[in-house]
């Protein structure tokens, strides 16, 4: 078994666990409305942030409820979920790609509506854009929503962000599109630490393993080499355990097997080879181990409910934005920022 010392200067599981998540590009937009207002953001495959800059709003959230966000607050919805904001609940909302839209500070594009004489309300919100589908086991155990309000007691670094947000939201500065991307980067990272620390009181899935040193350090080997041959007895002694204490163990604190788990992530990450980066298929089925094409196949279509031939044939999705290209300053590792990364093609 590690030492106390050891275990005292591991990397946290968090900051292993999450190194894989990188945020590779942003769509972003500054919204003025005047009540009565509402916009409907339908459901997407990137991440969605909101930040209130002037006076606060209603949010709907995914699962249907009205809730108020202040002047200050920020949310993060990580899988995109279908929510609506408006001046008041129950308010009609118009679908977001009816709104006008037109470029502000160069890389900022604004968009303004409602036209009615009540209170206005100042939001920034952007598309954040992860290297991973919203399916990847790191995302998928995530909440649909995030909300900043009740991380701020906890984060006191976070408030000061959001000021220096709504300042360069008011200006018409150059630069001003880059400073947001890396102020929301950084409390987008914060807010997932945040809810993995206090987590909703979620008993089960990588949340509670992060709170757990040894079922983090097993999660963290899994995602920083998804293609090592993982077996139960593998991991069993990444963890220093018996195969059948860790098997128990991690059932217990996961929620699902080591194997399975083992399979998600590495199929997940298969998908990224085929869809992102156009490996072939036997290039992939290689890399993971496998004998054949055939065999990788099957494994793959039972854990991503298609065959990976579907993935190969697709075309890359378009970058939202230019990819960034610096890690902010002081910013977490767990979501690094930096320019999208390509592996060298395998022919």
């Amino acid at each position: 078994m590690l030492d106390q010392s050891s275990r005292r200067s591991a990397p946290d599981p968090l900051s292993e666990m999450l190194r894989g998540l990188r945020l590779e590009g942003v769509d972003y937009a500054r919204y003025q409305m005047t009540a009565p207002w509402g916009l409907l953001f339908p459901a997407q495959a990137a991440a969605r942030f909101h930040f209130m800059a002037e006076r606060g709003c209603w949010l709907r959230t995914p699962e249907d409820d009205w809730v108020r966000i202040e002047q200050g607050d920020a949310v993060l919805m990580p899988r995109g979920a279908e929510h609506a904001l408006a001046s008041e609940p129950g308010a009609c909302a118009t679908p977001l790609g009816k709104c006008q839209v037109k470029s502000f500070c160069g890389e900022i594009a604004e968009a303004r509506g409602g036209g009615g004489e009540g209170e206005a309300t100042l939001f920034f919100s952007a598309s954040l854009n992860f290297n991973v589908d919203a399916q990847h086991p790191l995302l998928r155990m995530m909440p649909e929503l995030m909300w900043v309000h009740e991380m701020a007691v906890h984060e006191p670094a976070i408030p000061p962000l959001l000021s220096t947000m709504s300042c360069e939201l008011a200006l018409d500065r150059v630069g001003a599109g880059g400073i947001l991307t890396r102020l929301a980067d950084v409390v987008a990272a914060a807010l997932i630490r945040s809810w993995v620390e206090r987590g909703c009181g979620n008993a089960t899935g990588w949340v509670a393993a992060a709170r757990d040193p040894d079922i983090g350090r097993v999660l963290a080997a899994i995602h920083l080499n998804p293609s090592e041959d993982w077996t139960v007895d593998a991991l069993a002694k990444v963890m220093h355990a018996s195969r059948s204490a860790f098997a128990e163990r991690f059932a217990s604190v996961v929620g699902e097997t080591p194997a399975r788990y083992v399979a998600q992530v590495r199929m997940h990450q298969a998908r990224q080879w085929l869809e992102r980066d156009k490996l072939r298929i036997t290039a992939v089925a290689r890399r993971l181990g496998y004998d054949s094409e055939a065999s990788f196949s099957r494994a793959f279509k039972r854990v991503i409910g298609k065959p990976p031939s579907h993935f190969r044939a697709m075309e890359p999705p378009a970058p939202a934005a230019r990819p960034v290209d610096a890690s902010p300053a002081g910013g977490l590792p767990v979501i690094a920022r930096s320019e999208a990364t390509k592996q060298s093609r395998e022919t």
